[in-house]
């Protein structure tokens, strides 16, 4: 049975599906290229603004902090208000929020320009991963959401390899006022172009507006032990490959490891480029062997751990140029780990609240990255090692995997029993539905 014109089952997909949704990932692919311009450029905000390791790690964990503060809003605006205008308002604001970041000359303006930098960029991920749930069938989530990471890891490598050009060659205004004008041009594409749904696919209409609507939506998505354990993933996996790229990485490299600045940048490349492999790799194991989920997070967690303990332990001063290529081969396997969330918690919660329980997964991995931030950040002005200041990413492992290990029974317990009840939806239809 439909109503208000709204077609049962699940959207087709098909070729329009592609087009609509790839405008959506190109907005996402900008807003990276926004969001980790300053991890090729944070030597030289450094001489910029004169500022040192603590007040530097600021600039990265403000913006994370607006980014993670903003989910559980960004996912409500997004079940509310529908992709277009979520994804219209974040272009606006990331766009001003670099173009900001270009023209300033103190420390003060700079901060402020990448917070509404941080906040537009928040607003695009989650409306991503919407605006897939609303023009695919079920059965192609894992690969959507590993499709748009991967449409991020390319804005990644953009930085990494163009934008680190671009700022030694053109200088830092031309640069970052560049990378600004292609959010002029995706929101061109995003107002022309985009529409939240297929025709006869419309969303149920959301419930009267307020404070018992937000209060509602988020207490029926953090319930799910789903959704919490998607966000304990998200925390666990993500953090230590997003703070590599996204600030301290390059100053590892060349100030402790002793690399040119170009060997660096051909390192962080590896990260990214390792991150896209390992991104279509695991939507495909996980597209076709649901169960292999938990074994990938797992494993993910526990390459990562090793690889630091090795190179952080390492006896000679410097370590060997193969390790240091190895390590940053397993830091890109923590973006597609992180992935695995959002597909812990899609079973647990219906269409209409996917977007609030996509933010909750999402504040995870980007709390844990501010909290890394600080930690390298503090650490590293105190002691001035960067050993010391790195060890802290066994802590916040730690943590993680403790909650995973905690929440992984109750939500495979509860998505076996959902699945099995589906099944026997589908076989016992009423006559004349």
């Amino acid at each position: 049975m439909t109503t208000s014109g709204t077609t049962s089952g699940e959207p087709p997909g098909g070729t329009r599906a592609v087009a609509v949704w790839s405008i959506g990932t190109l907005v996402y692919t900008v807003a990276v290229v926004h969001r980790t311009s300053l991890g090729v450029a944070g030597i030289d905000a450094a001489e910029r603004f004169h500022i040192g390791a603590s007040a530097l790690s600021t600039f990265s964990i403000l913006q994370v902090l607006v980014y993670a503060g903003m989910q559980i809003p960004v996912g409500l605006m997004v079940d509310r208000l529908g992709t277009k205008k979520v994804l219209s308002i974040g272009i606006v604001l990331f766009t001003a929020g670099q173009l900001g970041f270009a023209l300033s000359h103190a420390y003060g303006p700079a901060l402020a320009a990448r917070a509404v930098l941080g906040c537009g960029d928040a607003m695009t991920f989650v409306s991503v991963l919407r605006l897939g749930s609303r023009w695919f069938p079920a059965r192609r989530g894992p690969m959507i959401a590993q499709g748009a990471a991967l449409f991020g890891v390319a804005g990644n490598l953009l930085s990494t390899v163009l934008l680190a050009r671009l700022l030694h060659s053109a200088g830092w205004t031309p640069t970052f006022v560049g990378t600004a004008l292609g959010g002029a041009l995706v929101l061109v594409l995003v107002l022309a172009f985009m529409k939240d749904h297929p025709e006869g696919f419309e969303p149920a209409p959301p419930e009267h507006p307020g404070r018992g609507y937000v209060k509602r939506q988020i207490a029926a998505a953090w319930r799910e032990p789903g959704t919490r354990l998607g966000m304990w993933t998200h925390f666990t996996t993500q953090f230590s490959g997003m703070v590599f790229l996204l600030l301290w990485g390059l100053p590892y490299l060349v100030e402790d490891q002793g690399l040119s600045r170009e060997t660096a940048g051909t390192l962080l490349t590896v990260v990214v480029i390792a991150n896209m492999v390992f991104g279509m790799l695991f939507g495909q194991i996980i597209g076709r062997h649901h169960g292999a989920r938990m074994p990938l997070t797992l494993g993910v967690v526990g390459a990562t751990a090793v690889m630091w303990a090795v190179v952080l332990a390492w006896p000679a001063d410097h370590a060997p140029l193969w390790l240091l290529v190895l390590l940053c081969v397993v830091l890109g396997t923590c973006g597609p780990a992180s992935m695995i969330g959002f597909d812990f918690a899609r079973p647990a919660n219906p269409p209409e609240r996917f977007g609030t329980a996509s933010g909750i997964v999402n504040i995870g991995g980007f709390t844990a990255s501010m909290a890394a931030l600080l930690a390298i950040g503090v650490l590293l002005d105190a002691s001035d090692d960067y050993r010391v200041a790195w060890s802290s990413v066994f802590v916040l492992q730690a943590l993680g995997l403790a909650q995973i290990l905690r929440l992984r029974g109750p939500a495979a317990r509860l998505e076996r029993q959902r699945i099995a009840v589906s099944r026997v939806e589908s076989v016992h239809v009423p006559a004349g539905t």
